[in-house]
């Protein structure tokens, strides 16, 4: 009963968010009011949700980031893929290899490949954060698209990158040649199973539907199910499972236009999508703030860690690591501009 109270107090958190957010004086983001309320919850029952890597991506990132695709305008992503294709693979690797030495100079008991995993690890932008983000702060529409095209492509260069500092670590050894070829494999293997994989089943789903009919409610759970399958199916031939659920929702977006569906089921669709939307996106910030206790009581050992500092230095290297972050993002989208205005211009534009 003890995690089942501790989950229902969890949603009852997402369900007065927005309340909150309404009653209070100042405009404050509704991400940092559920992990305000998330570490209230901790705090309150003396336990957090501990939840293994692999079960919290498998839960929440597929349902996401496969509306993410569904809602995503594929014009505004088309016209800007240059710019979401320089930050989403160039700025992940400046940001490797940046912060990276940053962190290694900054507390030299951290090997070069651990910090090399750190700084991939913080590199990628969040598709989650951003969509909750910009629902309170004004943001220009081709910027907004710049950023959500960023976040949802991102992810596969962080992995690899996160994942050959770890066999660097582990083993000592780094292969450039094999780290380009799993890039590769894991992008464009995820891409083609979601989008391939979601493209099937809209085809049975088309010869079901001919035959005996739609019901409304089967087609919302065939949409609810899609992204789990895909990301499964990606994960388990070690491609990405984050791309392969983007890819799936922009077939799927793809599909609608076809205009096969019936208004009810469209309709319906769209409210339980809304609905799981909000919850689990709620739900991801307050799990963020139950991990705070956690964190606190393992300051004394990082410090440790860290080469026997004090606490207190412990958020200067977390403030050097965000300023490391906006330096190399500036850096990049500075020298990037330029290229770009200096090839428009040999092309006469």
């Amino acid at each position: 009963m003890g995690t089942f109270t501790v989950v229902m107090a969890m949603l009852v958190a997402v369900l007065f968010s927005g309340v909150l957010v309404r009653m209070l004086p100042l405009a404050v983001p509704l991400p940092f009011v559920q992990i305000g309320l998330g570490f209230v919850i901790a705090a309150v029952f003396q336990r957090g949700v501990l939840i293994e890597p692999e079960i919290f991506f498998l839960l929440f990132l597929p349902p996401l980031l496969f509306l993410d695709g569904w809602r995503i305008s594929k014009l505004a992503v088309l016209r800007e893929s240059s710019s979401i294709i320089q930050l989403a693979f160039g700025l992940v690797i400046l940001t490797v290899i940046g912060v990276g030495y940053l962190i290694h100079w900054m507390i030299p008991d951290v090997p070069l490949p651990v910090a090399f995993a750190i700084a991939a690890i913080v590199s990628p932008t969040d598709p989650v954060a951003v969509e909750a983000i910009s629902r309170r702060v004004h943001i220009p529409r081709r910027m907004m698209a710049i950023l959500e095209g960023e976040a949802l492509f991102n992810d596969a260069s962080g992995l690899v990158a996160f994942r050959f500092a770890v066999a660097a670590a582990a083993t000592g050894t780094f292969s450039l040649a094999q780290a380009t070829m799993s890039f590769f494999w894991v992008a464009i293997a995820g891409l083609s199973i979601g989008a391939g994989l979601t493209w099937l089943i809209m085809q049975l789903r088309t010869i079901y539907t001919r035959r005996v009919g739609e019901e409304p409610g089967s087609e919302v759970l065939l949409s609810l199910l899609t992204p789990f399958f895909v990301y499964f199916v990606a994960e388990h031939v070690n491609a990405s499972g984050i791309l392969a659920a983007v890819s799936a929702g922009v077939m799927m977006s793809y599909s609608e236009l076809s205009g096969r569906a019936l208004a009810a089921t469209r309709m319906e669709r769209r409210a339980v999508w809304n609905t799981v939307q909000f919850t689990l996106n709620g739900m991801i910030f307050v799990l963020l703030g139950e991990q705070f206790p956690t964190i606190f009581a393992g300051l004394a050992s990082a410090a440790k860690e860290a080469g026997g500092q004090s606490l207190w230095w412990l958020p200067v290297y977390g403030l050097a690591v965000c300023l490391g972050l906006v330096l190399c993002r500036l850096l990049w989208v500075t020298v990037s501009l330029k290229l770009s205005a200096m090839a428009a211009r040999r092309r006469g534009a």
